[in-house]
C-alpha cells in the first residue's frame, strides 16, 4: 500500500513537472499570440508600410501568432492606445514616445529607430529671407506643439537669439495640421512653416515654398530621429521572442529599403494611397525621400536632446529619469547577429 502511495505521489509530481516544463515551452514560443502593431500612413514610417504590404512582419512571427495592424494620423492617439493595452509595438516621433514615457512612469520603451532627419524650414513664396534672424516678427506653423518639428523650431528660434510671443519674444509659433498649414501658408496667413516630408516636398512643388533650412541645417546635420519604435515595457517582458522577430524583420526592412529604394517607394506610396485614398506624385515622393535617412540607430543622443527641450518649452514639468527609456538589448543581439554596429545602449 506504502508503494502505492508513492508511486501516486511520484506520477503526480512528474505530472506537474510536465505542466510547468508545457507552460514555459507555451510562454517561450508564445504562440496563438496577437501582436498589435501601430503605425502612420508616413513615408518616415517605411519599414512599417513595406513590412505590411509584403507581409514579412506576419511570416517572421510564424502562422501561430496574429497581427492586427493599427493605423494612426497623430502621436498622442497612439501613446493614448498603447497606454490602453490596445498596441503592443509602434512606430511613432520621438516627442510622443518621450511624453509617453513620462506620464507612464517607464510602461513604454524605445527599442529601435526607424528614420532620421526629414523635415525643412520654409517660407511662404513671396518671403525670401536670408537667414533664421529673420523670422522676427514673423507667424510660423509646425504639425503640434511639443512634437519633433516643434521643438526642433524652438531650438532653432534659440540658437538665432529668438523667442516666440508667449515668451515675450517676437515669434509665433502656430499648431496646424499638415494640409492646413499648406493652405495657410499658400493664402498668406503664415509665413514660414516647419514641416516633416513628405509636406516638405509638397509645400515647394505645389504652393512654391522657398527652402530657409534644409533637412541638414535644421538640427544636428540631419542626425536626429524623426521616428522610433517603441514597445509596451510589458509586452518585451511577456514576448521578448515575438520583440525579436519584430525587430529582426525591421532591421532587415531597413537594409531592404537602403538598397532597393525605387521599389520600396512604389510599395511606400501604394500603401499611403490606400490608406489616405491618394498617392503622391513621384517627383513629391523622390524628393522627400531625398531628406530621409532610413535607419536601425534611434540617435539616442538626439533623444536626450529632445527631453531637454520639451522641459526648457515646459511640456515636460521636471526632466524625467532616462534609465529605462532606451532597450536595446535585442535590436543589439539582432545586429550582431548579422555583423552590424550595435547601438549603445
Amino acid at each position: 500500500m506504502k508503494f502505492v502511495k508513492i508511486a501516486l505521489v511520484v506520477t503526480a509530481l512528474i505530472a506537474l513537472a510536465g505542466g510547468i516544463s508545457g507552460c514555459s515551452s507555451s510562454t517561450a514560443e508564445n504562440k496563438n499570440t496577437k501582436v498589435r502593431i501601430a503605425h502612420f500612413p508616413n513615408i518616415t514610417h517605411s519599414q512599417a508600410l513595406v513590412g505590411r504590404a509584403n507581409g514579412q512582419f506576419q511570416k517572421a512571427l510564424g502562422e501561430a501568432n496574429q497581427i492586427e495592424w493599427k493605423t494612426f494620423n497623430a502621436g498622442p492617439a497612439e501613446i493614448e492606445a498603447l497606454f490602453a493595452g490596445e498596441v503592443d509595438i509602434g512606430y511613432i516621433g520621438p516627442g510622443p514616445a518621450i511624453n509617453g514615457y513620462t506620464k507612464s512612469k517607464g510602461d513604454l520603451q524605445i527599442i529601435a529607430g526607424a528614420t532620421d532627419a526629414g523635415a525643412i524650414l520654409v517660407t511662404r513664396k513671396d518671403l525670401v529671407l536670408k537667414n533664421v534672424g529673420e523670422l522676427s516678427g514673423k507667424r510660423i506653423a509646425v504639425p503640434q506643439f511639443g512634437n519633433t518639428q516643434d521643438l526642433s523650431l524652438r531650438h532653432i528660434l534659440q540658437e538665432n537669439g529668438l523667442t516666440d510671443t508667449t515668451k515675450g519674444g517676437t515669434v509665433e509659433v502656430r499648431q496646424a495640421d499638415n494640409p492646413d498649414i499648406k493652405t495657410l501658408l499658400d493664402k498668406g496667413e503664415i509665413d514660414a512653416a516647419l514641416v516633416p516630408e513628405p509636406w516638405g516636398a509638397r509645400l515647394i512643388s505645389e504652393v512654391k515654398a522657398n527652402v530657409l533650412l534644409d533637412d541638414k541645417q535644421v538640427w544636428r546635420d540631419g542626425n536626429y530621429t524623426t521616428a522610433v519604435v517603441v514597445a509596451r515595457t510589458q509586452f518585451i517582458k511577456d514576448h521578448p521572442d515575438l520583440v525579436e522577430k519584430f525587430i529582426r524583420t525591421h532591421v532587415e526592412l531597413t537594409d531592404y529599403i537602403n538598397k532597393n529604394p525605387e521599389p520600396a517607394k512604389e510599395t511606400v506610396n501604394a500603401q499611403i494611397k490606400e490608406f489616405t485614398g491618394k498617392p503622391l506624385a513621384k517627383e513629391i515622393l523622390d524628393d522627400a525621400f531625398k531628406r530621409l535617412t532610413i535607419t536601425n540607430d534611434p540617435e539616442k543622443d538626439s533623444v536626450i536632446d529632445f527631453v531637454k527641450l520639451s522641459v526648457d518649452a515646459g511640456f515636460i514639468k521636471t526632466a524625467p529619469d532616462l534609465k529605462n527609456l532606451f532597450n536595446f538589448t535585442i535590436l543589439n543581439k539582432v545586429l550582431k547577429e548579422k555583423g552590424l554596429k550595435e547601438i549603445e545602449n
